[in-house]
């Protein structure tokens, strides 16, 4: 497959999903029935079709209903092949249907016109409000851009940059992460250097995790959620004599692939132990100088990069994931040494019941031996506890929460 037709094939199942709502909205109007009525080919040949007519504009509309009615036949419901033909013809007629904009109720109109769930749509708006809502739910259907570190422990010698510079539309440093780049452009170098183990491709919320645990030379670290290994060499590669990282994960074939990283990376110092991080870990307290909590989370910060989870998740995933943090941000805390270790929890979802919810419970709990510190990171990150947000719409990034904690003397 030529890498313009990867990259079709990409935008189309991304774009499919973050569109979706809205598309079948579209099919309601054009079909005259509801997308549930119809078989499930027939339901995503009409939304591969309209997602093409509406938003992209490298293949004809004669080729793009030519190949939907093509996809009936491959998909063995040909009796469909002159229904889907009608309604993306229709389409075509009709192309300044907009179907956001004959609803009246301001949350349905802002859930179809972004195409998210309305129960999201809603719980954000009580959360955040109506305009930083909005804003979100627009940047979530946005491409993302492309973010890196250069490997150090790989790329001795080697000026990976002007390499990159020379070759890229724009390259320029994070506003939010040190060591951190943004780039555009130079995608078939960026894969060889990624390849090589030079670069890693990294978003910059993500990257500032490791910024803000700081581990320092002859430290001891535990990754206590760590696959599939990204903060955990991110980690290794800051601090190069590491005395030793541990990274943690329920599933050993997923510690396979941190193992895997850590290898392309050069990072020597990375140990991996399976284990339940929600019941006591295996290791004796006060054992690491710095600990790493980067909890399972809903991942609703990363939904322009994953647009399926919208789709995915539910209310009550929130809550069980809720609690199942506080019980790994318990276990791990007994993890840390009493003098100036450092305990970090971050997610990269947005919402407050992974995130300040589950610090304000650790504190509740734990007060009396940890405090809340204020994470190093520029101040319009910063919330007034000390922790840090970021948002796609405001950053440019993917939304995180980061929080870090001390051990009281």
């Amino acid at each position: 497959m030529l890498a313009s037709d990867r990259a079709l094939c990409y935008e189309l199942v991304l774009g499919v999903l973050r569109r979706q709502l809205w598309l079948d909205h579209l099919i309601e109007h054009y079909a005259g029935r509801e997308p549930s009525r119809l078989d499930a080919p027939v339901r995503r040949a009409l939304r591969l079709g309209l997602y093409q007519l509406r938003f992209l504009t490298r293949v004809p509309p004669s080729a793009v209903v030519n190949e939907a009615v093509n996809l009936a036949y491959r998909s063995r419901v040909s009796s469909a092949a002159g229904f889907i033909n009608a309604v993306l013809r229709r389409a075509i007629k009709e192309p300044q249907y907009d179907p956001a904009q004959i609803l009246t109720d301001p949350l349905e109109r802002l859930s179809v016109e972004t195409s998210h769930p309305r129960w999201l749509i809603e719980r954000w708006t009580k959360a955040f409000g109506w305009d930083a809502t909005a804003e979100f739910a627009h940047a979530n259907n946005e491409t993302p851009g492309v973010a890196f570190r250069v490997v150090a422990a790989r790329a001795k010698g080697r000026d990976v940059l002007e390499e990159l510079r020379a070759a890229a539309e724009e390259l320029s440093p994070s506003e939010i992460a040190q060591g951190a780049w943004r780039i555009s452009g130079a995608g078939a170098l960026l894969r060889k250097l990624s390849q090589e183990g030079l670069i890693y491709i990294q978003d910059e919320a993500s990257q500032l995790v490791a910024e803000v645990l700081d581990a320092r030379a002859h430290a001891r670290v535990l990754d206590v959620c760590a696959a599939p290994g990204s903060k955990t060499t991110h980690i290794a590669d800051r601090a190069e004599s590491l005395k030793v990282i541990v990274a943690g994960d329920l599933y050993e074939h997923r510690l396979r692939a941190v193992l895997e990283s850590a290898g392309k990376q050069g990072a020597r110092s990375v140990r991996c132990v399976a284990y339940d991080a929600t019941q006591a870990l295996p290791f004796a307290e006060g054992s690491f100088d710095r600990v790493l909590v980067d909890a399972p989370c809903t991942g609703t910060g990363t939904l322009r990069r994953n647009p399926e989870i919208r789709w995915r998740i539910s209310a009550r995933d929130i809550l069980d994931l809720s609690l199942r943090q506080r019980a790994i941000l318990q276990s791990a805390s007994r993890m840390l040494r009493p003098d100036g270790g450092r305990l970090v929890y971050s997610t990269c979802s947005v919402e407050p019941e992974e995130n300040e919810a589950v610090v304000a419970s650790f504190l509740e709990e734990e007060g009396a031996a940890f405090r809340q510190v204020s994470v190093p990171v520029p101040e319009r990150l910063l919330s007034a506890a000390g922790a840090a947000r970021t948002w796609p719409q405001r950053d440019r990034a993917d939304g995180f929460f980061i929080a870090a904690f001390e051990r009281r003397s």
